[in-house]
């Protein structure tokens, strides 16, 4: 089979890899917290200050206990889903401060936008897990933000959810929050349930906030997201072989942190890099380098046999627009067909991480139901080839009416959003473009939302403690 996209050789994945060593062992990671240090200390790391540096030795006992696959729990069991190897899911939009609306207009976000968000991902069809920061709330106070948005998302979804690592405070939240929801903190440590996305700083460093964070979920086996957004030609280097290397190293450091504080906690190795603009400095998330390094992000992490996370309907529009449309489906098709494994922001992003659009994550739904429908396998059998009817319609019938036809005609697929009427037809309708289609739907799926059914106890319980801890940090 022809992949016309690069595909990695085994000695350029090892001299990635051989140059990432080189730099963990000559240069080393700064890990901003006396916390961590002692942990590497008490394991004797070679250190200097903050700065750790990782041998190979330690990267290969690490990737011993890392294991390639993982379930992660749902308070609703329906909704438990595998992450590794062949198992991948699609998750929300996450980290927009604003919203563009359906007409057009840049507006703050707010705590009933991350609301819209739960309902949206609970009557999603597309939709495997829950997000955390799915917007950013501007209407609330920041230290006290992460409270409501994981109540919100405990409460009005029964998915699997994502926890947060944007302050040390936050993941101490998150990790009590999990604790009531199951049943305690003993609890936690024997089930995956709830994934933290925790960010390297590059070049080649962890704030306190995310090192502890690796810590703290580590410790009750809760998985981590490892990942960076190494910006080529800022936080980087210009060359993506040697971005790569950088990333890869600031990756599997993290690795070994979580491997050290509990061996066998589950880490998605993961990277959204990509160029930065020269004229802009911005994140150019649309350009094909983008493209090309999460390609290749997916391909390191299968060498080491670890779930990938990637970005999904990634773009520099600022609305939904022919440009978001071509950006977004080029990342999330590389995604899905290159073998991601966590496919972060499959839906509703905009503008470079700065903005979201519900009407675009309606757009991006389908783009991932239409990608769905193409990973699934024809099922080539004497039966399904079925030359006897060819035989019969000959060079003179026809299929339509042919028995057959009706009989499976309903196994072809049949998009929600996007139109196959004729253009008189399309017209005789309103002659809608796909964001207004998306607008109208967007309404009644709202409309048609239903809390899912959550233990009266739990839900005061949750309630009870968000209103303490807002007490305290408030006060």
């Amino acid at each position: 089979m022809t992949d016309r996209m690069q595909v990695l050789k085994k000695d350029e994945l090892s001299l990635i890899h051989d140059t990432s060593v080189e730099i963990l062992t000559d240069t080393g990671v700064r890990f901003n917290s006396r916390k961590v240090l002692e942990i590497f200390e008490q394991h004797g790391f070679k250190m200097d200050g903050t700065r750790v540096f990782i041998t190979e030795n330690d990267l290969n006992t690490a990737l011993e206990t890392a294991p390639p696959r993982f379930t992660l729990r749902a308070r609703n069991p329906v909704h438990n889903v595998a992450i590794g190897e062949d198992d991948f899911v699609f998750l929300p939009t996450g980290g927009a401060p604003n919203v563009v609306t359906a007409e057009g207009e840049l507006r703050p976000a707010t705590l009933e936008d991350y609301h819209t968000c739960c309902r949206l991902v609970q009557t999603s069809d597309q939709l495997d897990m829950n997000g955390m920061l799915m917007v950013q709330p501007t209407d609330l106070p920041a230290q006290i933000a992460h409270l409501d948005m994981l109540y919100a998302s405990m409460v009005l979804c029964d998915k699997a959810h994502v926890g947060t690592a944007m302050s040390r405070q936050a993941t101490i939240d998150c990790l009590e929050m999990a604790a009531i929801e199951w049943g305690g903190t003993e609890n936690l440590k024997h089930q995956p349930v709830m994934a933290t996305i925790v960010h390297a700083m590059s070049p080649l460093k962890y704030s306190a906030d995310e090192a502890e964070a690796i810590v703290d979920m580590a410790r009750l086996g809760q998985p981590l997201v490892i990942t960076n957004m190494v910006m080529a030609g800022t936080s980087g280097p210009v060359s993506l072989p040697g971005l790569l290397a950088l990333a890869n190293a600031e990756i599997l450091a993290g690795l070994v942190l979580a491997q050290l504080v509990s061996p066998g906690s589950p880490v998605v190795y993961g990277s959204v890099s990509a160029p930065a603009d020269m004229r802009t400095i911005i994140s150019a998330v649309g350009a094909p380098e983008a493209v090309a390094l999460a390609s290749a992000i997916i391909q390191l992490a299968r060498f080491y046999k670890l779930p990938c996370r990637t970005g999904g309907m990634l773009t520099n529009a600022h609305c939904l627009d022919a440009q978001a449309a071509a950006e977004g489906t080029l990342m999330m098709t590389t995604a899905v067909r290159n073998g991601a494994n966590f496919i972060f922001q499959a839906c509703g992003q905009l503008g470079s991480y700065v903005s979201m659009s519900f009407e675009k994550w309606l757009f991006d739904e389908e783009v991932c139901r239409t990608l769905r429908r193409t990973l699934t396998a024809m099922d080539i059998t004497v039966e399904s080839i079925d030359v006897d009817t060819i035989k019969s319609v000959g060079s003179d019938g026809n299929y339509l009416t042919h028995e057959t036809t009706f009989k499976h005609c309903r196994n072809l697929y049949q998009p929600k959003l996007f139109t196959r009427d004729d253009y008189q037809k399309w017209r005789a309708k309103g002659a809608k473009r796909v964001s207004e289609v998306a607008a109208e739907m967007l309404t009644k799926r709202l409309e048609e939302y239903n809390k899912p059914p959550i233990d009266q106890g739990l839900e005061q319980a949750l309630s009870e403690f968000i209103t303490r801890r807002k007490k305290l940090l408030l006060s």
